[in-house]
């Protein structure tokens, strides 16, 4: 449990979604930008390619990104981990094929003053799903899976696994409606107690920002692939 539960709850706010904050030039610089980074993860189980936006990569891009950002949040500090030789990294890009499941990105450090995360659509199909459940541990992937709960060597940067969610929000089933349209990836058991607060729709120039308390997953659509930017915050 985070060690300062009352100021991360103090900052907490609803969801919210920026348009037009990026012109088409500046989206074609971060995809200029995720070309040209290494790749640092290729999963090819889940169909992902993870790129780390690297701390001397595209330093004007950044200068711009954290002006838009803390012009809606206020000043914050990067808290997306480090890479082996201790330098900070900005974001992380991702490639994804497959929707990504249910989880928190609640950091690793219990002593953070973690606040805000924020994704930045670089495609222009694919949804992203908020709940208004919250949990206050670290980054951690909900499941019912017995292979992924029994996963315990886990390397750095690794979200644990848990089913602890399904004992914290109650029993409601969810909504077999918005299972069916949005999340047919999640087993619905996995869902149960639940409550939907923002389906965000991925638009070009658009970005979100959200608690990084926030229970959240992608939706089940996407057509062929999808890049995003994500970058985690912290006070």
């Amino acid at each position: 449990m985070h060690k300062q539960l009352d100021k991360i709850k103090k900052n907490e706010s609803k969801p919210k979604v920026l348009k037009n904050i990026f012109n088409k030039d500046e989206i074609n610089k971060f995809l200029k930008l995720y070309e040209e980074l290494p790749v640092t993860v290729h999963n090819k189980k889940q169909n992902v390619i993870k790129k780390r936006w690297l701390f001397d990569y595209g330093k004007e891009l950044e200068e711009l990104f954290y002006k838009r950002l803390s012009n809606e949040i206020g000043d914050f500090k990067y808290d997306n981990l480090k890479t082996e030789d201790g330098n900070d990294i900005l974001g992380l890009f991702q490639e994804s094929y497959n929707p990504i499941g249910l989880h928190i990105d609640g950091g690793f450090n219990f002593n953070d003053l973690i606040f805000k995360q924020s994704l930045i659509p670089l495609t222009s199909v694919g949804s992203t799903i908020i709940f208004n459940n919250r949990y206050y541990g670290q980054s951690t992937n909900f499941t019912l899976d017995k292979d992924e709960l029994n996963k315990k060597d886990l390397k750095y940067g690794q979200n644990k696994r848990s089913s602890e969610h399904l004992n914290l929000f109650g029993k409601k089933p969810f909504d077999q409606d918005l299972h069916k349209k949005y999340l047919n990836h999640e087993k619905i058991e996995n869902l149960a107690g639940l409550e939907l607060e923002l389906i965000y729709e991925w638009e070009i120039g658009s970005m979100l920002i959200f608690d990084r308390t926030n229970l959240h997953c992608s939706s089940s659509i996407i057509k062929g692939k999808k890049i995003g930017l994500t970058t985690f915050t912290k006070k």
